[in-house]
């Protein structure tokens, strides 16, 4: 009984990396920096050529060093140096802390949406509060990440599963829109195949790096592949 608290099922993995890696900013952003549908396209490309293989890789390190709990710092030691493992820690967390930091203030950002149907109240509070109170944020959720595996369960259960039916809403209520708002005054969008695909130059290139930030971060559940129930590869093929 014990030993089966200590594991966690493959679902509840697949919503801790859902619930880590989804935001419907990158949507905008990438239907923004794509010129519309056609970041379809990209999105597959980016899901085939780095997402999957990256997810395999790393869940690959992650069962391969499963004595070590730290991630890429703990892949480098073991393999080259402390010294290097070092630098790729500090370079990791300087990349992160900006990135960790906003989402404290983003929430509190969606909060004052949620209540208030405006962002008038969080832009009136004096930056001191809002930083405060992102603080005491990013503290609580550092002491429940420090009780182990069963609060991040339940936590990841909920974010997650939230997540995902937030996204497929989001999908169904954008088709739907037309027929809850006929006179909403809607853009037309051409779904021919010419339309899809987009045109490679320097530009479309360049901008494939937003697309890598919004699926990066999949080595975070790295550590967690060695408490699942069963073995890497069923679970992989489940999700």
């Amino acid at each position: 009984m014990q030993d089966s608290q200590k594991k966690i099922k493959w679902y509840m993995l697949a919503f801790m990396a859902f619930s880590t890696l989804w935001g419907f900013g990158n949507v905008v952003n990438g239907f923004v920096f794509f010129n519309g549908i056609q970041v379809i396209f990209s999105w597959i490309l980016m899901f085939a050529l780095y997402f999957i293989p990256n997810a395999l890789m790393v869940g690959e390190l992650g069962s391969s060093f499963k004595d070590e709990g730290g991630g890429v710092t703990s892949w480098i030691r073991a393999t080259s140096s402390d010294k290097l493992a070092y630098y790729a820690g500090w370079t990791y967390w300087a990349c992160h802390i900006t990135y960790i930091a906003s989402k404290g203030s983003g929430g509190l950002k969606a909060m004052s949406w949620m209540f208030f149907q405006n962002a008038e109240f969080y832009d009136s509070l004096p930056t001191v509060y809002v930083q405060i109170a992102t603080l005491a944020v990013f503290l609580i959720f550092c002491w429940v990440a420090s009780r182990g595996l069963n609060p991040l369960k339940n936590l990841a259960t909920i974010a997650g599963s939230s997540m995902f039916v937030m996204g497929i809403l989001y999908i169904l209520m954008m088709l739907a829109a037309p027929k809850i708002n006929p006179n909403g005054g809607y853009q037309a969008m051409d779904w021919s195949l010419d339309n899809l695909i987009p045109t490679f130059d320097m530009k479309y290139f360049t901008s494939l790096s937003i697309l890598v930030f919004a699926v990066g971060g999949i080595e975070k559940m790295s550590p967690y592949v060695n408490h699942m129930e069963g073995t890497l590869l069923r679970n992989s093929l489940r999700q």
